[in-house]
C-alpha cells in the first residue's frame, strides 16, 4: 500500500520537472531576444546621435542656428 502515495508524488514531481525545463527553455529563449532587442536598440540611438550631430554641422554652416549673444 505505501508503493501507491510514493508513485503518486514521484508522479506529479517528474511532471514538475518537465514544466520546469520547459520554462527554463523560454526564459533562456526570451532573454536571447531580449538582448538582440537591446543590441538594435543601442545600434539606432548610435545612428541616431551621428544624425543630430550632422544635423547640427548643417545648421551652424548655414547659419541657422541662434546665437547665445541675443
Amino acid at each position: 500500500m505505501s508503493d501507491g502515495p510514493d508513485n503518486l508524488i514521484l508522479r506529479q514531481l517528474r511532471s514538475m520537472d518537465g514544466k520546469l525545463d520547459r520554462i527554463a527553455d523560454d526564459v533562456r529563449e526570451i532573454k536571447g531576444r531580449v538582448s538582440a532587442l537591446e543590441q538594435q536598440y543601442a545600434n539606432v540611438q548610435r545612428r541616431l546621435d551621428r544624425v543630430d550631430d550632422r544635423l547640427e554641422r548643417v545648421e551652424r554652416r548655414l547659419d541657422l542656428t541662434e546665437s547665445a549673444a541675443k
